[in-house]
């Protein structure tokens, strides 16, 4: 019983890693191209998004991150399912880094502004330097549906208790 509800918030963790890519993918470009008309009202030239690899989709780690996490949860989940003798402890290595990779998420993405002023000012690019980050941000941001915020805060919410709760019943 305590491997199974292990492995039920496994699959929910992998369920809520594997939401990220898909909201991405059908929203990211549009928030991309509201991203782009911020910067061409402050006077940015077109194309500089591109040019540094500033993107809103699902491209390169935003899918294959995600989706590596889903496939381990899922593999976990299973082990778990099956009484294999692995799965403890894979569960508490596996879980822990979740537990770890999440708070770096919601760090990252409580300090985007000041993230990406850092990023912007590294690259050099004069013409990021002089980009108004919290209206571009917002920009972006406000092109994804109102239930995308929403979304994530569940994300969060899953990962961290199905993670606590998985850690608990395979310790029982």
């Amino acid at each position: 019983m305590n491997a199974d509800l292990a492995a039920a918030m496994q699959l929910l963790v992998a369920l809520a890693f594997v939401s990220i890519p898909l909201v991405r993918h059908r929203f990211g470009p549009a928030a991309t191209t509201a991203a782009e008309a911020e910067l061409s009202r402050q006077g940015i030239r077109p194309g500089v998004l591109a040019e540094n690899g500033l993107r809103f989709d699902a491209s390169g780690h935003e899918t294959w991150a995600p989706v590596s996490v889903a496939a381990i949860m899922t593999g976990v989940a299973a082990l778990n399912l099956a009484g294999n003798d692995w799965g403890r402890p894979l569960t508490w290595i596996f879980q822990s880094l979740v537990v770890i990779g999440n708070a770096l998420i919601l760090h990252s993405n409580l300090t985007a502004v000041s993230s990406v002023r850092t990023a912007f000012r590294r690259k050099g690019d004069p013409e990021l330097a002089r980009v108004d980050v919290p209206a571009f941000l917002d920009a972006a941001e406000n092109a994804f549906p109102g239930w995308v915020r929403a979304q994530q805060n569940i994300r969060h919410v899953l990962v961290f208790g199905g993670s606590a709760l998985a850690l608990v019943a395979v310790s029982l």
